[in-house]
């Protein structure tokens, strides 16, 4: 058996249980990170999965956007993400079984964000 075969998936999922704060440029919240994507051979983060809406748990929807779209802001301790939450809410999304996230799924929020893309095959 040959250990040159690539992972069924090339990111794992880092969950930060919603602490994690995510604002517009505006100042209004937008919610909050769900999890990262985490590159498992090079140990970067190549997405966050937001998490929008709901309450108490209830009809919340999860957006991925590339990391590249979030600024960090120390002193509040939050993130500040880049595109108009219209935006965001048309995006990529799921309500309750998330997508393989896989190279056409990475390619696509990329695309749709217009930023660029994330070669997942490298390490």
């Amino acid at each position: 058996m040959s250990t040159d075969q690539a992972p069924t998936q090339i990111l794992a999922q880092s969950n930060v249980a919603h602490t994690v704060k995510v604002e517009s440029r505006d100042g209004d919240i937008v919610g909050s990170v769900y999890s990262f994507m985490v590159h498992k051979r090079s140990g970067r983060v190549t997405h966050a999965v937001l998490s929008l809406g709901g309450f108490l748990g209830m009809g919340k929807s999860f957006y991925p956007v590339p990391f590249s779209l979030l600024q960090f802001d120390p002193v509040r301790d939050l993130y500040v993400i880049t595109v108009d939450r219209r935006l965001l809410e048309g995006g990529p999304s799921w309500s309750n079984n998330a997508p393989v996230f896989d190279q056409a799924y990475a390619d696509r929020v990329a695309s749709y964000y217009g930023a660029a893309g994330e070669d997942l095959t490298a390490g």
